[in-house]
């Protein structure tokens, strides 16, 4: 298969997979993901078949899906975002913290807020409240209604939170 019919066919798996996966059948949207990477291996196809795992519990597998998806573009930010919320969910947030400074970083990624309210998550956490409070902040940059960055900040607000 050339590469541009083998890229345009890997789109169409994709296309179908994401729609598989949001209407919870997830041994099919992982199955049209494999597809997808196998016409041609984009570092999208990589996350969401991580993300697929993820929705299965499966956490060690999508972060290795999500280390795939970087080898394949660095620049892409959503896989470290991820492998930092997978790391949370595994109760290795300490581990987690790199990944989300590397999404902020990504030079590609639609959602930076997603990135620093993570990052702000493990930073109150961790009990750094006025870094936390900044992370939350820089993520209403990105998104002033982002809801949960909005609800961290009145969370700190509410109990008087100060910084150590």
């Amino acid at each position: 298969m050339d590469p541009k019919a083998g890229l345009e066919k890997a789109v169409e798996l994709f296309q179908q997979a994401y729609r598989c996966q949001m209407e919870g059948e997830l041994d099919e949207a992982i199955r049209l993901y494999r597809s997808s990477i196998e016409c041609c291996p984009t570092a999208e196809a990589h996350t969401f078949l991580g993300w697929t795992y993820s929705f299965q519990g499966s956490y060690e597998a999508a972060i290795e899906e999500c280390k795939k998806a970087i080898a394949v573009d660095p620049d892409f930010g959503n896989p470290y975002n991820d492998i930092g919320v997978y790391l949370i969910e595994l109760k290795r947030s300490e581990e987690a913290l790199p990944w989300f400074e590397k999404a902020i970083a990504a030079k590609r990624y639609c959602c930076y807020q997603f990135a620093h309210t993570n990052l702000g998550r493990v930073l109150l956490e961790q009990g750094k409240i006025d870094e936390a409070k900044r992370s939350f902040e820089r993520a209403l940059e990105y998104d002033p209604e982002y809801l949960p960055a909005l609800m961290a900040l009145e969370f700190i607000r509410q109990r008087g939170l100060q910084g150590l």
